[in-house]
Parts: C-alpha cells; sequence; structure tokens
C-alpha cells in the first residue's frame, strides 16, 4: 500500500534561508564532512608556543586560526556558503571588526537552541573564552604571532564539500528565473539512471545560484509518476509547490531530512540509516526561488555518495503542525499556537527541526512523560528565519508509549519585530511564500522495543500521527490517504475501506485511490468487489499505460489468487505495458512455474532481479523455478539471497532447509528448519518436517518429540501421526 506526499507539505521541512552579507558558519547536518586533508597535525612545542603568546595576548598564529578553522571554516572558505573566507591571516584581518561584532553578540556561528534545553550535538556556539580570545585580539590591533607556529588551514574540494560523488544528477536544462515578480516554486526531475538499487549514505546539493534560493529540498517519486504527468516539459522544471507525488511503502526516503540551505550542503546521514534509490525511481529537486532584481540562471545538481550497506535502522519523519490556526492580525505581538500528540509506541528521538518564518519569535518542543514529568526537547528563544538548521541530540532521546510531545510557538506581527517583511505589518495566514507563516516542529523517531514478528510500528504511529492532522484539518487529503494506508498495512483492513471511500469522495476517478481502495478491500476479503474497484482505476487510467501498472498488477494477483484463468493473461498484459514492474514478472513467473513452465519462468525472474535485485520475493521464486529444472545449486544460492534480504521470514527458512535436505547437507537443513519454527512456532507442517530430518539422522528421541509437537497443534495431522507411528514400529 503506496503511501503519499505532497511536496507542498514536504517543504515544510526546508530550511528558508537567504544569503546575507554578514558572516556566516555552519556545521552539516548528521556529521562534519571531512576536508579533502585535515589539518596537519601540530609539531612538537607548539602547544608550549601558543601558550606563552596567549599569555602577552592572542594571536593569530597561536589562538585565533585554529578557533576559526574549528568553527567557522566549514562555510567560510572559496566556494563556501559563506560571503567571504576565514581561511588566511590576511582574511581575518581584513573582516575582523565584523567577526568581533558577530561573535560578541552570538549572532554567529549560527545556533538558536537556549542551552540546557535539549542536549545536541556539534553546538556551534563559542565558549566565553573563545569569544574573549577574538574580542581581545581584534581590540590589539590582530597581531599575527609566528606564522610557524599556525595551525595548517583545512582544504576543501573546490567543486564538491566531500570529495566526487559516485552518481552525479542534474537538471535536464538550465532554468532563468525573471528579474521581477513575487516568489517562484519550481520542481526539477532527475531521473535516477541506474540499473541497480544503491543506498545513499551522504548528499550534497548544488543549487546553481545560491543567492536567488530560498530553500531547495528533495523528494522521491518511486514511481515515475510525476514525469509521466507531465511528458512534453519535465525538462524545464514543473512550477508550482501543490504537487503529489507516490512516498512509497517503506518510509524511505522521506523518513530523512533532506533539504539544502546555505550552511547545509551537504548531507550525511547517521551510522546505519541511509536512504534507497531503485531503478526507475525520481528525485524531485523543490526549489523556492526569490527574484534578485536581475536574470538569474539555475543549473542545479545533486551529489550521491554510496553504501554498500542496507539500512540497519528504520527511522520516520513526524511532526507537530498548526499551520490551520494561522491567521496573525497585524500588529499582534504575541499571537500563540499549540499543538500535541500522543505517542502509541516506544521510541528514540533523534533530531529536531523547528521551522517558522519571520514573524516566529518563541519556539517551544517539549514532551511530558507518562510519569508527568517535563522533558524539553529544544526551546528558542529568538526565533530568526536565517539562521534555523536541524538539530541532532548527542544521545537519542528515549520516550515512552503514552508520552505526549507538545509545541508552542508565539509570532511577532508588530513594528517592533526587525525581521517584520511588511512595513507597516499586515494580517498574515499560512502559505508557501517567505512573507507568509508556518508552524511546523518536525522530529526525526526512531521506534523501539518491537517485538519480533509484529507489524512495522512506524505504521501505528503513521496512524496516529494523521488521525492528529485531521482533527484539525478533516478533509485534508494527503492527511486521509496516508491515514488509510496505514490502516491496511496494519490489517485493519475494514477501517481502511472506510478511511479510501471518505478519501474517493473527494477524487472519484483518483487511480492511486481506487487501486489502494482495491487492496483494502482484498484485504477484507470482499474480492469481487476489489477486482471492480481495480477495473475502475484502470479505466480512470485511460491511454496512460503507466498509471495503470499498480491496478493491472493487483487486478492479476486477485485473479490468480482465487485460481481465476484470466490471472495469466492480465499478469502478460501488464508486463507489456511495463516491462520494469519486478512485481508483476514474478506475478507472471510464478504462474509459469505452476504450470511447470521452469525456463519461463526463469527468465522473467531474472530480469525482476536485474531490475530490482532487493526484491527477495524474486529470489524466492526462482529458487522454486531452479529446484524445478533439477538445479538444486542455483536454488540454494537464491534461497541463501533471499534469506539475507528477509531473515525473519519462516517460509525462506523453511524452504533452504528442504533444499539443503536434497543435497545430502541435513545437519544444515535442521539447523535451518529450527530457524523458521523460532519464527512460525505454530506450524504443524514445520515441526513434521523437523522430525523427519531428525529421523534421517538418528535423533530418534529429537525426532519423536517434533512429531509429538505437530501433533499437539493439529491432533489430526496425517504426516505427524504415520511418521511418528512409523518411529515407534521402528524401536
Amino acid at each position: 500500500m503506496k503511501r503519499i506526499r505532497s511536496i507542498a507539505a514536504v517543504a515544510a521541512l526546508a530550511a528558508c534561508i537567504v544569503l546575507l552579507s554578514h558572516p556566516r558558519d555552519s556545521t552539516v547536518y548528521g556529521a562534519n564532512p571531512r576536508p579533502s586533508q585535515a589539518p596537519a597535525a601540530a609539531s612538537p612545542g607548539v602547544g608550549k608556543l601558543a601558550t606563552i603568546r596567549s599569555q602577552s595576548g592572542p594571536t593569530w598564529s597561536g589562538d585565533v586560526a585554529s578557533v576559526l578553522y574549528k568553527n567557522c571554516a566549514t562555510c567560510h572558505h572559496p566556494g563556501g556558503a559563506g560571503p567571504f573566507s576565514l581561511l588566511t591571516y590576511a582574511d581575518a584581518r581584513r573582516w575582523g571588526p565584523q567577526l568581533m561584532t558577530a561573535t560578541q553578540s552570538r549572532f554567529m556561528p549560527p545556533w538558536l537552541p537556549e542551552p540546557g534545553y535539549g542536549d545536541f550535538a556539534d553546538v556551534r556556539r563559542l565558549s566565553d573564552h573563545e569569544r574573549d580570545l577574538i574580542k581581545q585580539w581584534v581590540l590589539a590591533k590582530m597581531p599575527q604571532g609566528d606564522p610557524a607556529v599556525a595551525p595548517a588551514p583545512p582544504r576543501y574540494d573546490a567543486n564538491w564539500l566531500m570529495g566526487k560523488p559516485d552518481l552525479i544528477l542534474k537538471v535536464a536544462r538550465p532554468f532563468t528565473l525573471p528579474g521581477g515578480g513575487t516568489d517562484a516554486f519550481r520542481n526539477f526531475i532527475l531521473p535516477y539512471p541506474l540499473k541497480q538499487t544503491h543506498y545513499i549514505r551522504a548528499m550534497e546539493i548544488r543549487p546553481g545560484t545560491p543567492q536567488v534560493v530560498h530553500h531547495a529540498n528533495i523528494t522521491i517519486d518511486r514511481t515515475g509518476n510525476l514525469r509521466r504527468q507531465f511528458p512534453n516539459d519535465w525538462q524545464n522544471g514543473i512550477a508550482g509547490m501543490e504537487l503529489m507525488v507516490d512516498a512509497g511503502n517503506r518510509f524511505d526516503p522521506d523518513s530523512h531530512f533532506l533539504f539544502w540551505k546555505p550552511d547545509t550542503p551537504a548531507l550525511v546521514e547517521p551510522a546505519g540509516m541511509p536512504w534507497r534509490l531503485d531503478p526507475g525511481n525520481d528525485l524531485i529537486l523543490n526549489m523556492h526561488l526569490k527574484p534578485s532584481g536581475k536574470p538569474e540562471t539555475l543549473d542545479a545538481e545533486v551529489g550521491l555518495y554510496f553504501t554498500p550497506d542496507p539500512p540497519a535502522k528504520q527511522p520516520m519523519l513526524i511532526d507537530l503542525e498548526r499551520d490551520d490556526a494561522l491567521d496573525i492580525p497585524a500588529g499582534d505581538a504575541n499571537f500563540v499556537v499549540d499543538d500535541s500528540f500522543t505517542l502509541p509506541v516506544d521510541l528514540e528521538v533523534l533530531g529536531v527541526y523547528p521551522h517558522a518564518h519571520y514573524l516566529g519569535r518563541d519556539l517551544q518542543g517539549w514532551a511530558i512523560l507518562p510519569n508527568g514529568e517535563k522533558k524539553w526537547l529544544v526551546w528558542i528563544r529568538n526565533w530568526d528565519i536565517d539562521r534555523q538548521a536541524v538539530y541532532r541530540y548527542k544521545e537519542p532521546v528515549l520516550l515512552q508509549k503514552g508520552t505526549v510531545l507538545h509545541m508552542r510557538y508565539t509570532y511577532d506581527n508588530s513594528s517592533t519585530n526587525i525581521h517584520n517583511p511588511h512595513s507597516p505589518p499586515v494580517r498574515v495566514r499560512a502559505g508557501n511564500r517567505s512573507e507568509d507563516e508556518m508552524a511546523h516542529l518536525w522530529f526525526q523517531v526512531l521506534p523501539i522495543n518491537v517485538q519480533p514478528g509484529a507489524p512495522d510500528p512506524r505504521l501505528l504511529l503513521e496512524e496516529t500521527w494523521m488521525r492528529n492532522r485531521l482533527r484539525k484539518t478533516p478533509g485534508d487529503q494527503v492527511s486521509l490517504y496516508n491515514d488509510a494506508a496505514a490502516l491496511a498495512g496494519e490489517g485493519k483492513f475494514a477501517e481502511a475501506v472506510s478511511a479510501f471511500e471518505q478519501e474517493l469522495n473527494q477524487s472519484p476517478h483518483d487511480v492511486r485511490t481506487l487501486t489502494a481502495l482495491g487492496a483494502a478491500l482484498e484485504g477484507a476479503g470482499e474480492w469481487q468487489q476489489a477486482q471492480q474497484r481495480f477495473r475502475s482505476a484502470i479505466d480512470a487510467a485511460g491511454t496512460d499505460d503507466a498509471s495503470a501498472c499498480d491496478p493491472r498488477f493487483d487486478l492479476a494477483s486477485s485473479e490468480f489468487h482465487h485460481g481465476q484463468p484470466e490471472a495469466a493473461a492480465e499478469f502478460r498484459t501488464e508486463v507489456a505495458a511495463c516491462p520494469e514492474d519486478a512485481e508483476a514478472l514474478t506475478g507472471l513467473a510464478q504462474i509459469e512455474i505452476e504450470a511447470n513452465q521452469s525456463t519461463q519462468a526463469v527468465q522473467h525472474l531474472t530480469t525482476a532481479i536485474r531490475v530490482d535485485p532487493s526484491f527477495a520475493d524474486a529470489h524466492e521464486q526462482l529458487a522454486r523455478a531452479y529446484a524445478q529444472s533439477g538445479d538444486l545449486q542455483g536454488a540454494l544460492a537464491e534461497l541463501e539471497k533471499a534469506a539475507q534480504l528477509k531473515p525473519d521470514d519462516a517460509t525462506v527458512h523453511s524452504g533452504l532447509s528442504q533444499v539443503l535436505a536434497a543435497t545430502g547437507s541435513l545437519q544444515q537443513a535442521i539447523d535451518e528448519q529450527r530457524a523458521a519454527l523460532k519464527l512460525l512456532e505454530d506450524d504443524a507442517d514445520g515441526w513434521n518436517n523437523l522430525g523427519v530430518l531428525e529421523a534421517r539422522t538418528g535423533q530418534v528421541p529429537a525426532a519423536r518429540d517434533a512429531f509429538q509437537h505437530a501433533l499437539r497443534l493439529d491432533p489430526q495431522h496425517p504426516q505427524a501421526k504415520s511418521n511418528l507411528a512409523r518411529l515407534q514400529s521402528q524401536n
């Protein structure tokens, strides 16, 4: 069941920042990217020399350089986001007075959270000692000191902060922003060109002309649907913010903060949490642009850095928001909105991202624990849109089920607000433009304490989150759809049907919703109605074969499941229209295996795996096809791959056990069957199979126990009764 996201909703994640003419500094979200060459280690005695010089006043070489390299150079280097470099003594001397002013006022380095209201990593707040060093150095006429004791400056790649990417995606055609007019919103589609799935450990967005970019963020179209909606002009960029895209059904990558702002050009994912790109996916680069007074050309590109390791952790993004309550009267200096959300599962909070525009003043986020304790998550007393960021905690913040998340935002729409874009103030409502307002508090969370075999806890979290959104905006299409999809994922099919029908009332001919409703009806056992909905979706798609891929696949799957002969023809039609549909290829191959057509099945499954190497079902079915053709070693290799991809699938371990037994590896077969029974303890067939294997290896008592266990689960199990009787007669 696919989920959907609105690009407009995702845009709330993007930091709304413009380049200023004052110093800027930054760190990179997740982890600081390493310069291409780390600063040279100090030679013996440097520490002593620096101390001696500090006693007679700070110098660039002995004191100030190390502070700036540590806290400022990430942004302030040639080609960096800062408006000037601070890598040399001459650079720092030139900007010394401004440097002192910015650091004394704590305007720089940019860091908004109050100390003590969230324990964050990579804090960019200078210590009092460091601030005093800079002040004393400037007041002393900025002496250089002995260049021999100065640390070597960090070095940065002229093009890519993290070195050459594994893959660079570029907009099809440069876009020219007119010099005048209002804010522009443009969506650039970057097709993923590779034929293999890759996991992304880091990404760098180069927007082209950063001074006119208000924000840039990435979302993923898992089906290429948006490109197919605009077949003739997607290369030029698609105008608008209110676009809907499929977010897939694995919460990836909309479980990550994927956006650009001047002090976050590179996004490095935490260990164990890469995101994936599959063949046929599109990256959508959504950009909010502000005219500069003259035409500007943007030639954006995105660099991707791969890792061979799939994600070991499954995070999710959730947010508190009150855009619906934003209607701020002119002159109101104390306009307050709040929101709350009760957690349905135990989780860890990994990071937080507060977001408002120019009228935001005081932004608070906290949690009330089940025992009544208040735990602060973030507090920004003096919000500044130009210095916002994602804040990652030093250690994950544990929140138990029943904890209530809270946000409380205060806005100042008076003339005393120096950030107010209107003079005199005007009434301001929620919207995407920078002069509108937003009220969002995003959290990246990781559900924990999940029982083996339990449903994905993110589904329950999604359901609860969407219900919270619908409480405030009952007709929101994205919330209705995602709520229904979460319910279906949890197996609550009757509730999902009701929710999808409510959403369908707003969009009666929506192919996505018709298809999802059909899948929910199938799950509820109403398969005849389900097939009617799938056919309605195919009709609604019209001549757009790509849009009909999902409903046609679901129709073919339903027909196959219910023994209808039309299934084979439907699968073949689907494969002809959508030749890169790995699920359809696998479904057709399954029919071919049932018909003892293993050669054709192997061909289709090999294609499916080429399209999606991580599709475990294709490996499992290919093993069946190989086994049918007598290739046991091929079957064994494919089942081992399937077991790596689905280690908690009892069926895969059981199948692997059978193939191992057929090759004579009986003890390994026993181990795999035991692994299967750990995952599915009430499988009477599995216990019988284990008994057979143990009997073949002479483990008579263990075999007897296994047969008796099978009969306790199913007293009429014919094979277990027969096997137990035979075993007893032999002894």
